[in-house]
């Protein structure tokens, strides 16, 4: 599907955001605020979207990674689950700018799908 029609049927509050595949999973997600900036506090609204016939997502981290320096974000985000099914992620903050790695990690019968997405702060 389109991202567009894939994130009216699984997201509709979350068009205009970004959006990783695999061939089980989609992730649609919105940065809040939208502007995403060195050193301050961000969340993450997203929903994710089984395709085919793969199970729901029981359980999801999210996380960020600097590739280059080879660690993450000196935050821990908490990850809610909302009443109309997407989560919010927050408590995140990129410390420095560069290429950081959006992670999320399901957690599908007892094993982990990841699923990442580069992102460059300037």
């Amino acid at each position: 599907l389109p991202f567009a029609t894939l994130a009216q049927t699984c997201a509709p509050d979350l068009t205009g955001g970004r959006m990783i595949e695999t061939t089980r999973y989609v992730v649609v997600y919105r940065a809040d605020p939208e502007l995403i900036a060195v050193g301050r506090h961000f969340a993450l609204e997203f929903a994710i979207c089984p395709v085919a016939s793969a199970l729901p997502a029981q359980d999801v981290l999210v996380d960020a990674r600097l590739p280059a320096h080879r660690h993450g974000m000196n935050y821990k985000a908490t990850v809610a689950l909302l009443p109309d099914g997407r989560y919010r992620a927050e408590g995140l903050m990129f410390h420095m700018p560069g290429l950081w790695e959006f992670v999320f990690d399901l957690r599908v019968a007892g094993k982990t799908e990841r699923l990442t997405q580069n992102f460059v702060l300037e």
